[in-house]
Order: structure tokens, then sequence, then C-alpha cells
């Protein structure tokens, strides 16, 4: 099996993020955390892939309310 060194090395990590690999889940989220860090947006390409989720959850509960307001008969 080869070491992650030998895999950075064959897959030229250096000019594109590394590629994901189910056995190496752990070290690819704290190299792809490193490689965003080190871009000219650091901080925004970080937070932004960190709360995505809280954004894509709140449109949904947007869409979820209207939908629910949809349905009330009008007073």
């Amino acid at each position: 099996m080869a070491s992650l060194m030998d895999k950075a090395i064959l897959s030229g990590v250096d000019n594109h993020p590394p590629m994901l690999e189910k056995d190496m889940y752990d070290s690819w989220k704290s190299r792809m955390e490193l490689y965003m860090l080190n871009r000219s947006h650091d901080r925004m390409i970080l937070e932004s892939v960190e709360q995505a989720a809280e954004v894509i959850q709140a449109n949904c509960d947007v869409k979820a309310t209207n939908i629910i307001l949809q349905g009330l008969p009008p007073e």
C-alpha cells in the first residue's frame, strides 16, 4: 500500500486539490482545509463550505413555511 506522500506525489497535489479516497477521508479533509486556507480568498472559501448546510436548511425552511401558508384559508 502506498503512503500518503507517495499518493500526493503521484497525483500532483500542488497544482490541484487532492482527490478523495474512501480509506483516507480524515487526512483528505485536513488537506482540503489547508488547501482552501492557502488560496487567495482563503477564509471565504472555507466558511462557505462549512456553512453550506445551514444555508440549504434555511432555504428549505422558508419554502416549507410558504407551502404551509399557501394551504391556509384566508381569514
